[in-house]
């Protein structure tokens, strides 16, 4: 892209300041266009989103799926770093994804989840149950989330496991303060 020259630039002098105007290169390349021919990048991405929501439920299944059987092979074969970090990147992408796909109680236990993964000084100390509750919550508001009356359960279960991580977490990190400030903070994967 070519420098504009000082003959380019407006200089505006009031008596306590000066505006420095340089040209808007970008202007020779914009292009009018009628309001009836105007693109809505907007509305096509909710017309998309939209025609994709009868495969969300199947998607966030897969990524349940792939939840479950890290967790079983974390049983079998304990928390080596490769089975950590899938247990945990499962979780993480269900956090991301499950409120985009209509389960936004999933989001916040997986949350959870992951807290308990990343701030546990030693995962193989943590209560196999604490794991057990938070997977299996995710599994049950997954393929049962389909009435009104259980989607306020699930949020009431998201909101008491994460309490249960929580209150663990703070036990565990009592004596390292830079975990304690993390786990103390409010959630920010979102809820009901």
């Amino acid at each position: 892209m070519a420098k504009n020259s000082a003959k380019d630039i407006e200089v505006k002098a009031f008596a306590t300041h000066q505006i420095i105007t340089q040209p808007n290169p970008l202007r020779k390349v914009l292009r009018r266009v009628e309001a009836k021919d105007a693109d809505d990048p907007v509305g096509r991405a909710e017309q998309a989103l939209a025609s994709l929501a009868g495969e969300f439920k199947d998607w966030m299944a897969i990524e349940v799926e792939r939840l479950s059987a890290a967790w079983t092979a974390v049983q079998k074969h304990g928390f080596t770093k490769e089975l950590r970090d899938e247990l945990f990147h499962a979780a993480h992408d269900i956090k991301g994804d499950a409120a985009t796909f209509g389960f936004p109680s999933a989001a916040g236990i997986a949350e959870s989840l992951c807290r308990v993964i990343e701030h546990a000084p030693d995962l193989e100390k943590v209560p196999a149950e604490l794991f057990t509750h938070h997977i299996n919550a995710i599994l049950a508001i997954v393929h049962e989330n389909t009435r009104l009356d259980r989607i306020s359960v699930s949020a009431e279960l998201s909101r008491r496991l994460r309490k249960v991580a929580d209150d663990y977490l703070t036990q565990v990190n009592r004596d390292r303060p830079e975990h304690l400030e993390v786990i103390l903070a409010p959630t920010i994967a979102p809820v009901d």
